[in-house]
């Protein structure tokens, strides 16, 4: 019966459970409770799996190696992004500044405590937006296609700005923000601020992409040396001189 009604972590742990169950004389409802109880931890955590999986996340990082005090964001303003309120509220989030800041760690971290809340989240790189209109525009899908990407209620974009931006990425940059403008939240991270963008894509575009991005947006910029290279040169005995 387990099996047809598709309770496959139930009917793993049930064996054993009914075993325990008649040597402890548990009451029946006890039995079916903790035979419940386990079909839905199961299930949660095989959601939360696709769902991370789905998400495309580069390296796994999360808020437990995150160190607050390290970041040049201010503590409160880490506070109130880690409430995710913002998402459900349907608003963007920006975080630019030099590389090796933590930009792309912060926005890892909220992007796997979204999906740990239960929100889908779609990673990106730019190039990737890219690509994707490349290979939807041969047989006029791209609108479809952008329609999945925002099925996600946050979708990140990371590392904006490292280099000059071709056709296809800034196209597939303002589709995205377009047609997410105040349903569903976007995240950037970027080595320029916004009001920059006209340097590294068509003014056209780059004009109506942050218009539409920083309504209705939080903008974080850090500041300070890169963390990779800090920590590399200090391993070799070198201090960055200020």
């Amino acid at each position: 019966m387990m099996r047809s009604l598709k309770m496959p972590h139930a009917r793993t742990l049930a064996p054993e459970l009914i075993a325990t169950a008649r040597a402890q004389r548990w009451e029946p409802a006890e039995v079916i409770k903790a035979l419940f109880t386990e079909e839905i931890r199961g299930r949660a955590a095989s959601m939360l799996a696709t769902r991370r999986k789905a998400a495309g996340f580069p390296t796994g990082k999360t808020f437990e190696a995150w160190d607050p005090a390290a970041s040049s964001i201010p503590a409160p303003t880490q506070q109130a992004l880690r409430t995710l309120e913002w998402i459900r509220r349907g608003e963007n989030l920006v975080v630019c500044g030099p590389s090796g800041t933590g930009k792309t760690f912060f926005l890892e971290a909220l992007g796997q405590q979204a999906v740990e809340e239960g929100l889908r989240v779609a990673w990106f790189r730019l190039e990737d937006l890219g690509q994707l209109i490349r290979a939807h525009r041969t047989d006029d899908s791209v609108t479809r296609a952008i329609t999945r990407v925002l099925r996600a209620d946050l979708v990140v974009i990371d590392d904006i700005g490292l280099l000059a931006v071709g056709t296809d990425a800034a196209e597939g940059l303002y589709r995205v923000v377009d047609a997410a403008y105040e349903k569903r939240s976007i995240a950037i991270s970027s080595n320029l601020h916004p009001a920059g963008f006209d340097e590294l894509m068509p003014k056209t575009l780059a004009t109506a992409t942050v218009d539409r991005l920083l309504h209705h947006a939080h903008v974080c910029q850090t500041s300070g040396d890169s963390v990779r290279l800090t920590q590399a040169l200090a391993g070799k005995g070198v201090t960055l001189l200020s």
